[in-house]
């Protein structure tokens, strides 16, 4: 059994003044300026090689290490700090009387913080580099003074990060030196940067052998903390980021909540990949972190305009990122209430008009003029959360997720849906020919969207738009039943006798939008009619079921996508009554054949794109 060491004791102190200081940074962001407040205190500066130059470079004196320990840097550079001078000075127990002496006996000074990171391995493995390179990125004296600091956290302080420089210098102006609640922090994380570090070697090491890695730590920094989690009950809630790396997104206004940020998370990726792969402006509608619309930039006709509640005037001169908007809020109007949206393009001010009239939680976009951040961070008196994505992240391609105790990895989801899916293999009669270029990127628009649907789910996409979505039912046709009733409704509500609708005076714009689909669907309890009919000048006429038959009949060039094969005719079937003409899924069921042949019936064309797109 291995000996366990006892404590060893010394003097208790809370705030510790710092005389001498050992620098060693490869990320030199913000050293120059850390290190002139510590010389302005006549703290004695220690460095070695790149850092010690750029420190002289300042007009900064500083002190070789290989000077003050009185042995050179050798074999190549790999033992510089390794040397009782340097980790004497840091494991020395202050007050502890053998451990001064040998001290004292041995000529080693107190070192009271340390600051550095460590060689950019993870960076270099990145980069593609050989075997051979990727070794000689891995840090050795690094870690070791890392360990020793933090270790002897009650008298020394490890600052392993340039976000913590500031902390750093308040504490010292404050305090006259460092406080052990920040060195325990500070060593708490350093240990943590040491566990992910070594992970990632060992990560590395054995799949270079072809092997299983042993072991996979995954260190995560607390970025801020949340209201609750998914339900009040639920605390404590935080978000974090992988340690050494960013969030995805910067909070310029309010405060995101957990459902939020999944669906900031989830409507952001696509309609990134919408742009990607259209080349138009898109735009999404989420709520419970699947779409309740989705859309490109596509010119309305006069009568989606009078359905929206837009002038053909006013629809002309949006800007594509507000039409993208407009189109993905229409989908859907009713599920859309208290939406988080996001854009792909930058957001401006016509884009944060339509927000601003709509009952909305927040957006995420890749940027916004200063006009449209103005008028966005006033929405919900100023509790309108805005986030903005940041371009340059790149996530991870394994994705990982603890549930009950289980901790879930896979590849990220990052097939990218181009036109080459749906034209490499149309098997209905007629083939490629029968796709037009429309209908391609319909097929694009909603096939993209069940990627980041709630599964089981399908898609109905017209004219650049998502017109009815149907997520997270266990059977596929049920799937396509509640989609395809938010197909009717869309199109019903282009019909005559809803756009006639006269509301009184007053009536509020989402009260509009529901009393329209409650016209549409007609099944009305008693007490509910007399509230219903209350908003209207002159109650309105029914919209009889033959009436909505027949308007339904000219349905035509819809699209449906799927995000896993359809395993019998039936989804077909019904899709056929809501004016699908179009249809894209991955294939692979026995019933493909059958399947084929039903599209071929209704004189569908069907491509079959051979990617299942689950999402959970």
């Amino acid at each position: 059994m291995a000996h366990i060491l006892t404590a060893v004791s010394g003097s208790e102190a809370d705030v510790v003044p710092i005389t001498r200081a050992l620098i060693s940074v490869s990320d030199k962001a913000g050293i120059v300026e850390l290190c002139t407040y510590l010389a302005s205190k006549n703290v004695e500066l220690l460095s070695t090689g790149g850092t010690a130059k750029k420190l002289r470079d300042a007009g900064l004196t500083c002190i070789d290490v290989s000077d003050y320990t009185g042995s050179p840097e050798c074999l190549d550079g790999r033992v510089k700090t390794l040397h009782p001078k340097v980790h004497g000075g840091l494991l020395g127990v202050r007050g502890n009387a053998q451990h001064e002496k040998d001290m004292a006996d041995n000529g080693i000074g107190k070192i009271d913080i340390t600051i550095l990171n460590l060689y950019p391995f993870e960076a270099t493995v990145a980069k593609g580099a050989a075997f051979e390179q990727c070794i000689e990125n891995i840090d050795i004296g690094g870690p070791s003074m890392l360990r020793s600091t933090a270790k002897n956290h009650a008298f020394t302080t490890i600052v392993t990060s340039p976000d913590q420089y500031d902390e750093v210098k308040a504490t010292i102006e404050e305090h006259g030196g460092t406080t052990l609640a920040m060195r325990k922090r500070f060593a708490a994380r350093a240990f943590s940067l040491s566990a992910s570090y070594d992970s990632a070697i060992a990560t590395w090491f054995t799949k270079e052998l072809g092997e299983e890695s042993p072991v996979v730590t995954r260190v995560y920094k607390p970025e801020f903390p949340l209201k609750y989690g998914c339900n009040p009950h639920q605390k404590p809630a935080g978000i974090s980021s992988l340690l050494n790396s960013n969030l995805p997104f910067t909070v310029l206004n309010g405060t995101p909540g957990y459902i939020n940020l999944l669906d900031a998370a989830n409507a952001w990726l696509l309609v990134k990949e919408l742009r990607e792969a259209t080349g138009l402006a898109a735009a999404s509608s989420f709520k419970h972190v699947s779409p309740a619309g989705a859309a490109v930039a596509v010119p309305l006709t006069d009568v989606e305009c009078a359905a929206y509640e837009v002038t053909p005037e006013a629809a002309a001169k949006l800007t594509p990122s507000a039409l993208a908007y407009l189109r993905a809020r229409n989908a859907d109007p009713m599920c859309s209430f208290g939406d988080y949206a996001a854009v792909s393009d930058i957001v401006d001010e016509d884009t944060a008009l339509i927000l601003k009239k709509e009952v909305s939680d927040g957006i995420v976009a890749p940027g916004y003029t200063p006009e449209a951040l103005e008028i966005l961070k006033s929405k919900k008196g100023g509790k309108f959360i805005v986030l903005e994505a940041k371009a340059d992240f790149k996530p991870d391609s394994v994705e990982y997720r603890e549930v009950y105790g289980m901790t879930f990895c896979q590849k990220r989801n990052d097939v990218v849906i181009t036109k080459d899916h749906m034209t490499k293999n149309v098997v209905t009669k007629g083939g490629l020919s029968a796709l037009s270029e429309d209908a391609i990127r319909d097929m694009i628009v909603a096939s993209i969207c069940v990627k980041y649907t709630q599964s089981n789910s399908v898609g109905f996409a017209k004219d650049g738009m998502m017109v009815g979505v149907g997520a997270g039912q266990q059977s596929r046709v049920d799937c396509v039943k509640l989609a395809g009733r938010k197909v009717t409704t869309w199109y019903l509500r282009q019909h005559s006798k809803v756009l006639g609708l006269q509301f009184k005076q007053g009536v509020k714009r989402q009260d509009r939008v529901n009393a329209r689909v409650r016209y549409i669907e007609g099944d009305f309890t008693d007490e509910e009619r007399t509230r219903w009919e209350a908003q209207f000048e002159t109650v309105p006429e029914p919209l009889t079921t033959a009436e909505k038959d027949e308007f339904m009949k000219q349905a035509t060039g819809v699209t449906i996508s799927s995000d896993a094969f359809f395993p019998f005719r039936d989804s077909i079937d019904h899709a056929s009554k809501v004016g699908v003409s179009y249809v894209a899924q991955p294939g692979g069921s026995v019933q493909d054949p059958q399947v084929t042949q039903c599209c071929d019936d209704y004189g569908m064309v069907m491509s079959f794109t051979s990617v299942r797109l689950f999402h959970h």
